[in-house]
């Protein structure tokens, strides 16, 4: 397992979102009142960059199809059919800088 930097913590203020490229994967980070957050970028239903939907408190909305997620855990949230849940990375913060797991 390797770790990545992403960016500085001032770079994704509360509310925001930063789409970053590890190992091959597209991974969003979220910041979550404070609480940084990441996980995989495309939405399970129909391959949409969920980077170009909407967060709403820890309530990430796909914008494509509408299918709703929860930052802190991946798990879709609502969605009329059953689709797969997000996967998750664990994100480390250290002297202001943001690494993720991978």
């Amino acid at each position: 397992m390797g770790r990545i930097i992403v960016g500085k913590a001032s770079d994704i203020s509360p509310g925001k979102m930063k789409k970053v490229t590890a190992d091959g994967k597209e991974i969003l980070v979220v910041n979550v009142d404070g609480i940084y957050c990441a996980i995989d970028d495309t939405c399970t239903h129909a391959g949409a960059s969920l980077s170009e939907g909407t967060l709403d408190g820890s309530v990430l909305t796909c914008g494509w199809h509408g299918a709703k997620f929860d930052c802190k855990t991946g798990k879709l949230s609502s969605f009329p059919a059953k689709i797969k849940d997000l996967g998750l990375y664990k994100v480390v913060i250290e002297s202001e800088n943001i690494f993720l797991q991978v």
